[in-house]
């Protein structure tokens, strides 16, 4: 690759792409809440919401100083993470709560840098983020989807047009922040019927005392307001 092309490559990262049409915004939008609300739909789309929360609980494994060892995603659409450090703690805490918080907040980042036109860096960006996510995964199944993902990603950056980029764009952050919503509503049925002891807010609530309910209304918070202000700036209101 001579220098010109490496410099038009950068220039379509860092710059700018017209806004799609409100039409396609909305149909987008339309396809990601199907997508969510079908339960037979939802059960494989489920693996990318996944994929976010597992990637949460790993990203701010490293930040906080621990050491991450990997992560397991499973065909159930379970997933596991496995880091090394303090048993408690700031660090520990902030592990813990970042799996259901990841999906709606990388939605919220996601919405922010399409108000911005930035849609090939957000396309790229996703791509980086699950190569780098592929070296820590240590299950077959959890290196397939993680592939299958990223390779859409860069397949729709690098071949597909504007208009398609866009559109996939819009519809990927859509379903993260509609696809960050239901994960915990599903939790709190599941620790309603006691079928999830060890889930998330079980492990934060014997890590910090206070109430597993407590830590739900934190998720429910954090993927509605995600999902209130990426919506906006989809919308462009």
């Amino acid at each position: 690759m001579d220098v010109d092309s490496i410099t038009e490559v950068w220039d379509r990262v860092v710059g700018t792409q017209p806004d799609p049409a409100l039409p396609i915004v909305v149909a987008a939008g339309l396809a990601a809440l199907a997508v969510v609300a079908v339960r037979s739909v939802w059960q494989v789309a489920r693996n990318a919401v996944t994929i976010a929360h597992e990637g949460g609980h790993g990203l701010v494994a490293l930040l906080t100083g621990r050491r991450l060892e990997g992560i397991r995603l499973h065909s159930d659409t379970s997933g596991l993470t496995v880091s090394r450090g303090k048993p408690s703690g700031i660090g520990m805490v902030l592990t813990a709560a970042a799996g259901y918080t990841a999906p709606s907040l990388l939605g919220l980042a996601g919405a922010w840098l399409l108000a911005d036109g930035r849609v090939t860096a957000l396309l790229w960006g996703a791509t980086a983020l699950l190569l780098a996510m592929l070296v820590m995964v240590r299950n077959a199944y959890g290196m397939l989807t993680v592939v299958v993902t990223g390779g859409a990603f860069f397949l729709v950056s690098w071949f597909a047009g504007t208009e398609v980029q866009s559109a996939f764009a819009y519809g990927v952050v859509w379903f993260l922040l509609l696809g960050g919503v239901r994960p915990v509503f599903e939790l709190q049925s599941k620790r309603r019927r006691g079928e999830a002891p060890d889930s998330d807010a079980d492990q934060l609530a014997r890590l910090t005392h206070a109430p597993a309910a407590l830590w739900l209304l934190l998720f429910h918070a954090v993927a509605l307001c995600s999902l209130t202000g990426g919506g906006q700036w989809l919308l462009g209101l």
